[in-house]
C-alpha cells in the first residue's frame, strides 16, 4: 500500500510499473488572482511550451472571460514563465495539438450569446491570429463544444455539452447532446455518438480501434451535482462499413468515486488516465482502476510531455508530476 501521505495511490500491483522508482509530484506555477489552469493542456515539443485555458472568471471590466496562458517550461529546474495570449476566442475549454503545432492549435470556443461555438484554429505565436474553423451543424449551432482529438487519417472528433446555456452564457440548445466527427478534406461533418446527459473528454486508444468518451452530467452546469447522473467513461468500438467509420459496442468502461471523469488521454500502453475530483485516475485497458495521482482540489484536464512527464491543471495550480521514463503519452509518443 501506499505511504498514507503519498500522493500516489496504488489500487493494482501494475501501477508500480507506471509510478517507476521514484515517482514525483511538484508545483510549477500558481496564481491567486484567478483559476489560470483549467482546460486544454496542449504541449508543444519543439518550442517546450504549454497552452491552458482558465476557468471563467470575472474580468478587470466587470465581464466573464477565460483566459488563455503560454505556459514556457524550464529544463533547468529555474522556474517557469508564462504569458497571457490576447485572443477573441469565445470561452476557450478543451484543444489539442494539430499536426504537432506545425500548423498552430486547434481550441474549442464554447461561444457566448452572440459570438458561434466551434473549433477554432490559433496560431502558437503573435499575434495569436485565430480562425473559426467549424461553427455548426450544417446551419445548426453548435451547443459549447468541449473537448477535441485528432484521428491519424485527419478528421477532428469532438464532444458539445450543453453546459454553455446551463451556465447562462449560450442560447437555448438546437442539437442534442452529441459527439462529432468533422472531415476537413472534405467538410463533412457526422454525427458519431449520442445519447448522452453531457458528453465532454475524448480520446482515442494508442491503435485507435477504440474511443473513450466522458459523460460529466454528475455536475449539471446548474450548481451542485446530481449523484443520479453519470460520471462515467464509455468505451466505443471504431469500425468500419461502406469504407465508412462507425462507433459501436458501446459500453461503461469505467465510473469514478470522485467528481467527475474529466479530461481524459491515453498512454502508449491503453492506459486510460483521467482527470477526477481528487487527482487524476489511471485505468489498465480492460477498465481496473490501477491507481490514482492524488492533486487536492482534483484535475480538471492534463497532458502529457516528455519521458513520463504529466502537466496536471488544478485551477490556481499547475503541476508536473514525473512517472516511470518510459511511460509515453499515446497523443505524441514521446
Amino acid at each position: 500500500m501506499s505511504p498514507p501521505s503519498s500522493p500516489f495511490q496504488v489500487h493494482d500491483r501494475r501501477f508500480d510499473a507506471i509510478l517507476g522508482s521514484s515517482p514525483q509530484l511538484e508545483l510549477l506555477a500558481s496564481n491567486p488572482e484567478y483559476p489560470f489552469a483549467h482546460e486544454a493542456g496542449i504541449y508543444l515539443p519543439t518550442t517546450n511550451q504549454l497552452f491552458i485555458t482558465s476557468s471563467r472568471y470575472t474580468g478587470p471590466d466587470g465581464q466573464p472571460k477565460i483566459q488563455i496562458t503560454r505556459i514556457n517550461l524550464s529544463e533547468d529546474n529555474t522556474p517557469v514563465t508564462y504569458d497571457e495570449i490576447p485572443t477573441d476566442i469565445p470561452f476557450g475549454n478543451g484543444g489539442i495539438n494539430y499536426s504537432n503545432g506545425d500548423k498552430g492549435i486547434l481550441i474549442c470556443g464554447q461561444g457566448s450569446l452572440t459570438v458561434p461555438s466551434g473549433l477554432y484554429h490559433m496560431s502558437t505565436a503573435a499575434p495569436y491570429t485565430t480562425t473559426l474553423l467549424k461553427g455548426d451543424f450544417y446551419g445548426r449551432p453548435f451547443n459549447s463544444v468541449n473537448d477535441v482529438v485528432v484521428h491519424s487519417d485527419g478528421s477532428v472528433w469532438f464532444t458539445d455539452p450543453s453546459y454553455g446555456f446551463a451556465q447562462g452564457f449560450r442560447p437555448p440548445p438546437r442539437l442534442p447532446n452529441q459527439v462529432y466527427r468533422w472531415d476537413p478534406s472534405t467538410g463533412n461533418t457526422r454525427v458519431v455518438a449520442d445519447g448522452f446527459g453531457m458528453p465532454n473528454g475524448i480520446c482515442f486508444a494508442p491503435d485507435e480501434t477504440v474511443v473513450y468518451i466522458t459523460d460529466t452530467q454528475y455536475l449539471p452546469g446548474t450548481g451542485g451535482v446530481n449523484e443520479r447522473n453519470p460520471a462515467t467513461i464509455y468505451a466505443f468500438d471504431v469500425v468500419r462499413y461502406h469504407d465508412e467509420p462507425f462507433l459501436t459496442n458501446r459500453r461503461v468502461f469505467a465510473m469514478t468515486d470522485a467528481g467527475i471523469p474529466d479530461g481524459i488521454k491515453c498512454d502508449t500502453l491503453g492506459n486510460v488516465y483521467s482527470g477526477c475530483g481528487d487527482g487524476i485516475h489511471v485505468w489498465s485497458p480492460g477498465g481496473v482502476l490501477l491507481g490514482r495521482i492524488r492533486v487536492q482540489g482534483g484535475v480538471a484536464n492534463f497532458c502529457f510531455g516528455k519521458g513520463g512527464e504529466i502537466f496536471a491543471l488544478n485551477e490556481h495550480r499547475l503541476w508536473r508530476v514525473k512517472l516511470g521514463g518510459h511511460v509515453r503519452g499515446a497523443l505524441l509518443g514521446i
